[in-house]
């Protein structure tokens, strides 16, 4: 029996993609899709950068599950994969300037333009509540 690594890979991530599609965020999988997307979304946007990692899962995807039942929330919904679709991601952080690359991380854009960050080192020493309280503040700062 043998298995690509790629195949393998694809496999283990799936429900970690899943955790934020069922949600209604749309996977961008390429830089193409990325350049489309991001910058000409009128409104607000969020854009999550998705991982394997442990705060991704305990504290990162909760969170913004919590946060996307406000209210209040954007109106365009993104994500992409660190580690797995790489280039689509790399894409993605030219928008985050000035912060440095960070996964995972999460982006609230609004007409294209960054207005609020929040990076790995503030995801993974808090709960999914403390994320989702901080992206609820933005969303009603930035998205009404």
């Amino acid at each position: 029996m043998s298995m690509s690594f790629e195949r393998y890979m694809l496999d283990m991530v799936q429900p970690m993609r899943d955790d934020l599609t069922r949600l209604g965020i749309q996977e961008l999988r390429t830089p193409e899709q990325v350049e489309e997307n991001i910058p000409n979304a009128k409104g607000t946007a969020l854009v999550v950068v998705n991982s394997v990692c442990g705060c991704a899962a305990g504290q990162c995807r909760p969170g913004v599950a919590a946060a996307l039942q406000h209210d209040v929330t954007p109106e365009h919904l993104y994500t992409v994969f660190a580690g797995q679709d790489k280039e689509a991601t790399a894409k993605a952080r030219e928008y985050f300037a000035p912060y440095p690359p960070s996964s995972p991380s999460i982006a609230v854009m609004k007409d294209g333009e960054l207005v609020h960050f929040i990076e790995r080192h503030q995801i993974e020493n808090r709960s999914a509540e403390e994320i989702a309280a901080d992206l609820t503040a933005a969303f009603d700062r930035f998205c009404r």
